[in-house]
């Protein structure tokens, strides 16, 4: 324990080192404060849907409680959707950067709502938003460079390698302890402050503690690295060199050159042309006899064939019906949109097991529920939710209920209180 102690002086001592080490702290606790920030206003949008919510619908019923148009209703009508954070989402913003965690829809066609805004991929751990995860993998091994390309070579260079092995406690067990000092002192700096943020975002211990062991195994790694280039006997200025080539090579240009090959290797569409043929389909629809459009709906929707005919006049079951065979006819390409989506985030989780920089911001988001699974199970919801929504409003377009003012309490919310 005096050894320790007296190792910890030495270490102070080194201006360099507590200047690298505070700023590290410092570097983190930046990037966890950007992330609450950044979640909280998430948070805070979220949590002004239902005023929002209030104010539009009331708006519309004005004018639907005059008519009892229940199509009007249907087409008239915004439904908000969203995507609660999850706790540990400010370490790892992951797609919550990319993607819309707030979505409102009407009971017209769904897919051209949902594919506006595409998904992107940033699986390969390319560089993101500034937050913990960001300064974990990217920066953190450049504080870890700092402290151990010299640890051996500099005492070597300084002529004082061969005393402090022949000392009683010198030798392996000296560079042992630097080394666990040293990486200790690292790994407090990332976790002392993200321990205190996820105590007051109201993260799980055991979370904490995975994390937490995620960012030691990371910050090994390097230290292994760095120890091994250093049983090479090189002078500190090359092992310097040698392990900031290393970090450019494992955390920026090999994880770049492999999404590129892996986009390339599994060619997805854009969601942005799902929503165009979506509309294309529709836009179509006018063109085409009515009875054609209503005959395919009840072939796939057999609970609504009883429906009474159409007449000469426009009606809005005609109209949702053929918003709902454009749905239809876009949904091979939406299946393998997503399964090309799901072929891509499996190629990268898979190079993360053969680059520690990627593997760890994938779990990271994977802990964070900020991943594409979590992105795509959002989708889920939000489609469970519209079909629900469109059954609502069905049981008033073809059964022809008038819908009044009350009505709009009837209809579906999406907060899991209302399932």
């Amino acid at each position: 324990m005096n050894l320790l102690r007296d190792e910890l002086r030495l270490l102070l001592r080194q201006r360099l080192t507590v200047i690298a080490l505070a700023l590290l702290a410092l570097l983190t606790a930046a990037a966890l404060a950007a992330g609450m920030a950044e979640v909280a206003r998430q948070r805070a949008a979220i949590a002004a849907i239902p005023a929002a919510q209030a104010e539009d619908i009331g708006a519309v019923a004005d004018d639907v409680d005059r008519t009892g148009d229940a199509g009007s209703a249907a087409y008239y009508s915004f439904h908000p959707t969203w995507d609660e954070p999850a706790p540990l989402a400010f370490a790892a913003l992951g797609m919550r950067d990319v993607s819309p965690y707030i979505l409102r829809v009407r009971a017209l066609g769904l897919e051209a709502q949902i594919h506006d805004g595409d998904i992107f991929n940033p699986e390969a751990a390319l560089p993101g938003r500034f937050d913990f995860a960001f300064v974990l993998v990217f920066l953190a091994p450049l504080f870890v460079i700092a402290l151990f390309h010299d640890m051996v070579s500099g005492e070597r260079e300084a002529g004082r390698q061969r005393m402090l092995d022949t000392l009683a406690n010198g030798g392996r067990r000296l560079w042992r302890r630097r080394t666990a000092l040293r990486l200790g002192s690292l790994w407090i700096a990332l976790c002392g402050p993200f321990v205190i943020a996820s105590v007051i975002e109201g993260v799980s211990t055991v979370v904490i503690l995975t994390v937490s062991a995620v960012v030691l195994g990371y910050l090994l790694f390097w230290v292994g690295l760095a120890a091994l280039i250093g049983r090479w006997r090189w002078s500190s200025v090359t092992n310097a060199a040698t392990l900031a080539a290393a970090w450019l090579i494992l955390v920026l240009i090999v994880p770049t050159l492999a999404n590129v090959a892996i986009n390339t290797a599994i060619p997805v569409d854009q969601g942005s042309e799902i929503a165009l043929a979506q509309r294309e389909a529709v836009n179509q629809a006018w063109d085409i006899p009515r009875e054609d459009t209503m005959r395919r709906f009840y072939a796939n929707y057999p609970e609504w064939a009883d429906s009474a005919p159409l007449g000469t006049a426009f009606h809005y079951k005609w109209y949702l019906a053929f918003h709902q065979n454009g749905d239809d006819s876009v949904a091979p390409r939406v299946r393998a949109y997503r399964q090309g989506l799901e072929a891509r985030d499996a190629a990268g989780r898979m190079l993360g097991w053969l680059l520690p920089s990627v593997g760890v911001q994938a779990l990271l988001m994977r802990l964070a529920d900020t991943d594409l699974t979590a992105q795509l199970a959002y989708q889920d919801r939000v489609r469970a939710f519209h079909r629900r929504l469109r059954w609502f409003y069905y049981g008033y377009l073809f059964r022809d209920r008038p819908f009044t003012r009350t009505d709009f309490d009837r209809a579906p919310c999406f907060a899991p209180s209302c399932r």
